[in-house]
């Protein structure tokens, strides 16, 4: 799915919603002198969402527009990696590796100044050991920016299958990511179902039309997901059994 395929006659309005939502995320910047804008949490999510929404114009945005946004951006948005709000820094980044993806895309040549120093930072927050950061932000940060740093330095995109009913979908680009990641946020458990049965969400995924599941196809789907129930269900049963004999063990052990 490229960039320059997807509804150029909308186009018309893009630089006025592009300059909107910079004018919000961009007061979560830290200052030349290195001070932080002092925001509540509701702002740094609000930031947070407006710095995504941009992303996701960047996606359906014209070569053209790249060629000036990107350079432009590119220099600032790494200040965002040093928020305090572990979703700006991996909303940020993300964003990175997408401006990255699509500049080389209209300009295999193209040469950032700051990529040394970047890849600097990007690398700090893949093996972040910070002691006063939750695990489970942690966790989740090193993740992701661990993939950004693929990105920028190698051009490269860790790609993830969406399976839905008797179909599949690859991720395999940043451009397809942010796409699918708007989906999901706006529609939540449902977006499956969407991607089946959905004739917007799957012409914008190039899915083609919804396919008709006929009653034998249905059938054997419920019979294999049972059945993959059916052994986890067994597997799980098995596990707190083998735990309860070895809790057995010990408490004897500790009588005796």
């Amino acid at each position: 799915m490229h960039l320059d395929m997807l509804m150029p006659q909308r186009l018309s309005g893009f630089k006025p919603d592009v300059c909107s939502f910079e004018s919000l995320f961009t007061h979560s910047y830290v200052r030349e002198d290195g001070s932080r804008p002092s925001v509540n949490p509701q702002t740094t999510q609000f930031h947070t969402n407006a710095l995504l929404s941009w992303a996701l114009l960047l996606t359906i945005c014209t070569g053209s527009h790249i060629r000036v946004i990107a350079p432009k951006h590119l220099s600032k948005l790494p200040r965002l990696l040093e928020n305090d709000n572990v979703n700006m820094r991996i909303a940020a980044g993300e964003t990175i590796a997408l401006l990255f993806e699509l500049i080389r895309d209209v300009d295999p040549e193209f040469d950032y100044d700051g990529w040394e120093p970047l890849c600097e930072k990007l690398n700090a927050l893949a093996t972040d050991c910070n002691k006063h950061r939750a695990k489970t932000d942690k966790r989740k940060q090193r993740s992701v920016f661990r993939d950004v740093l693929k990105a920028v330095e190698e051009g490269d995109f860790q790609s993830e299958t969406i399976r839905f009913g008797t179909e599949r979908m690859v991720i395999d680009s940043w451009v397809r990511k942010r796409t699918y990641d708007a989906f999901r946020e706006f529609v939540g458990s449902g977006m499956n179902y969407h991607l089946q049965a959905n004739e917007f969400i799957r012409d914008v995924f190039e899915l083609g039309p919804p396919m008709l599941i006929d009653s034998t196809a249905l059938k054997a789907m419920k019979s294999s997901r049972l059945e993959r129930e059916g052994k986890m269900f067994a597997a799980f049963k098995a596990r707190t059994k083998a735990r309860n004999k070895f809790r057995d063990k010990r408490v004897d052990v500790g009588e005796f």
